[in-house]
């Protein structure tokens, strides 16, 4: 499993543009048969600074993520929303059973 926290600020007067594109990534990105989970959560003492949190099966599902229009639309919608760059982390992870 490869877990993903991805870092992204945005700029205030964007916050509601900003949150209906992530609800609309985030529903569409669930769906995806590679998709464990897909949520994302705001900084609790820095507004307006956002962390999606995924995790999903494989490389491979990672790969057919990043190629959806879902995905792309995203990720072109918030090019001018945001403050700075977006920072992403990938994280391998196992499960114990």
């Amino acid at each position: 499993m490869i877990i993903i926290h991805a870092n992204i600020k945005v700029k205030s007067q964007y916050r509601e543009a900003f949150l209906e594109e992530a609800r609309l990534v985030t529903k569409s990105s669930k769906a995806e048969s590679g998709n464990i989970s897909y949520h994302y959560y705001e900084d609790s003492e820095e507004a307006n600074s956002f962390i999606f949190v995924e995790k999903w099966k494989d490389e491979q599902a990672i790969q057919q993520h990043e190629e959806t229009s879902h995905f792309k639309k995203f990720v072109k919608e918030i090019e001018t929303l945001i403050s700075e760059p977006i920072h992403v982390e990938f994280f391998e992870a196992s499960v114990k059973k």
